[in-house]
């Protein structure tokens, strides 16, 4: 294991093992939320697993083999619902066409990547800022948690706390198994246990499966609660694989390519002002999600250097380009890097190995789908709540004492988990540092980059 440097890292086999299991058990759900969503514009749900998975694996062995960080890659599960509804069913074309958009929008990255736009915007953001970005991420996971763990539900003031008497069968009893595996995750951490998150999800879901076996969780589909017994269904494996084979290079097909109103054919959709406008919009929410995942993350796990930059970052871009490239060509929206790679962290991954067992994992996964997507949200709750707590703590980094630097990171940090959205809470911090600094004579804080950034956001915030 000397090409990942273990020792030089302080990690060790075990726990890059540990720390990749966790991660896969964190965001392995989006396997099962890609085909739902997918299967509303047409695609069949067994390839769409495939897909799905197929191109988690190859963003993230490219980001455990080449960038050499334990950071997992996945289809956006902010951007699937985008993608779907909004993009393909919003402007009534096929989604084989919303996946020649991802495509392009991803031979657009790798043009980036390699000349390095990408890489010189993550390196003009200022150090308090690229801090309050992982606070924020922090923050946006927390909410998450809470949410996945139905301790916070829909309410008459946005959101508010679970009704346990109302609502015991149903949300009730999945937002007290969140605690309780939170409670558990939170003294193993303390205790410095080896595996404390991956043992706390492992604790939450055992737990959840007792609970259905004495009738205090009950089955409801309509409520979004299914059996947590894991099933295999060796019989669905090979219609799945025909459905997969049926998905590929479809976004290539200019004969399968269609929009409604337009008089446009074939390869003439291509310059239409909406194709246009889907690829801007793909390309500006996946780069500011994943430069904020990237940051985030490397920031709490103390990756970046003194000058406040990431090793291999370029390589670490490529990862994320070269899959949502593939990922279109597989019938997969665009891939990008996931904050649920902070659990791994956590658990103590420091290499590329840790990305390399998520990938292993996601590529058994094709096989074992029924398996892993059976664990439950409520069950991962306590891991998302845990690290998120942990991400927050760097805001001890931020100099509360200098209102231009403590604002404008502020802003950021509010905007990500209210906004729902990491490109959003970067964006107005970018703008909120940029003008605070400039009115305030800070101009040597504030560099070409970074306006033309803040500049680009004002200019797309109009048009939401």
């Amino acid at each position: 294991m000397s090409y990942f440097r273990l020792a030089e890292n302080g990690t060790t086999v075990k726990t890059e093992i540990i720390a990749g299991i966790t991660t896969f058990l964190s965001m392995v759900y989006i396997l099962a939320v890609y085909p739902s969503v997918m299967g509303e514009i047409g695609i069949p749900a067994g390839g769409a697993v495939i897909a799905a998975a197929v191109a988690s694996f190859i963003g993230t062995v490219l980001m455990g083999l080449v960038a050499k960080y334990p950071f997992a890659l996945a289809p956006g599960v902010g951007i699937v619902p985008f993608f779907a509804f909004s993009v393909v069913m919003g402007m009534g074309i096929s989604w084989q066409f919303g996946m020649m958009a991802v495509f392009v929008e991803g031979i657009i990255f790798l043009v980036c990547t390699l000349v390095p736009v990408r890489e010189k915007i993550f390196n003009a953001i200022p150090l308090p800022l690229k801090t309050a970005i992982g606070v924020g991420i922090g923050f946006f996971i927390v909410f998450i948690g809470f949410q996945g763990g139905r301790i916070i539900v829909d309410g008459s003031c946005l959101t508010t706390l679970v009704s346990f008497r109302n609502a015991w069968h149903t949300n009730g009893i999945c937002a007290t198994l969140a605690l309780i595996g939170l409670l558990v995750t939170v003294v193993l951490f303390h205790r410095r246990v080896r595996g404390a998150i991956l043992i706390g999800i492992l604790f939450t879901w055992g737990l959840g499966m007792i609970c259905q076996a004495a009738g205090l969780y009950q089955v409801n589909p309509e409520a979004k609660l299914y059996s947590l017994y894991p099933s295999l269904n060796l019989g669905s494996i090979g219609g799945a694989f025909r459905e997969f084979g049926s998905l590929f290079g479809e976004c290539l097909d200019a004969d399968k390519w269609s929009q409604e109103g337009s008089h446009l054919t074939g390869w003439k959709l291509l310059l239409s002002g909406n194709f246009l406008i889907v690829v801007f919009t793909l390309l500006f929410d996946d780069l500011f999600n994943t430069l904020g995942t990237l940051t985030g993350v490397a920031t709490s796990a103390n990756m970046l250097d003194k000058e406040g930059r990431m090793p291999r970052l370029k390589e670490a871009l490529l990862a994320d380009a070269v899959a949502t490239t593939a990922g279109a060509l597989l019938g997969a929206t665009t891939t990008t890097s996931y904050v649920e790679s902070a659990t791994g962290v956590s658990e103590g991954g420091r290499t590329g190995l840790t990305a390399c067992v998520t990938a292993v994992l996601f590529l058994l996964s094709v096989l074992f789908a029924p398996v892993f997507t059976a664990i439950p949200a409520f069950a991962t709750a306590p891991a998302l709540i845990m690290v998120g707590f942990l991400m927050i703590s760097q805001i001890r980094h931020i100099n509360f004492n200098d209102l231009t630097e403590f604002f404008p990171c502020l802003v950021a940090i509010i905007v990500m988990p209210f906004s729902y959205n990491i490109a959003d809470g970067i964006g107005f911090g970018f703008i909120a540092w940029t003008i605070v600094n400039l009115l305030c004579g800070h101009r040597e804080r504030v560099n070409p980059i970074l306006i033309g950034a803040s500049l680009l956001f004002l200019a797309k915030y109009p048009f939401l």
